[in-house]
């Protein structure tokens, strides 16, 4: 007979207080009551999936906006590391290009903070000044 699959979540993580503890105790047993069937495993892969890619599509659809497209897109690609390991890497691979990039920056010449600063102003100014042409 073959061994079931745990659920991907750990639940000896450290509890938070009150409600919230007791709102993520009740997810995490609905979550381990639809991993104990290959039909409630697969639900929980294609509500995250919609959910994940839904939340990715609004962030695409902030970004020449100002506002936070990028953290929603993030935010998207970490609902769907839940369950699908391709995401994982790709939410591993950004998070160590980002500390890479912040450690370039932290630790360069002032050339290259300068530089950084002023690429950042003139993307986040050509934003805005895309979105106030898309509201005229």
């Amino acid at each position: 007979m073959s061994e079931q699959p745990s659920s991907p979540v750990d639940v000896t993580e450290r509890p938070a207080p009150g409600r919230a503890r007791r709102l993520r105790a009740a997810l995490l047993r609905a979550r381990q009551r639809a991993y104990a069937t290959p039909l409630g495993r697969l639900g929980v892969k294609i509500a995250v999936a919609v959910t994940g890619t839904l939340v990715i599509a609004v962030g695409v659809v902030l970004l020449p906006l100002p506002g936070p497209g990028w953290v929603i897109i993030l935010a998207g690609l970490a609902l769907l590391a839940m369950e699908f390991a391709w995401a994982r890497r790709l939410l591993h691979f950004t998070r160590e290009q980002l500390l890479r990039w912040t450690r370039l920056v932290r630790e360069g010449s002032w050339l290259v903070r300068v530089a950084s600063v002023g690429g950042l102003l003139l993307v986040v100014g050509g934003a805005l000044l895309l979105s106030l042409r898309m509201l005229a």
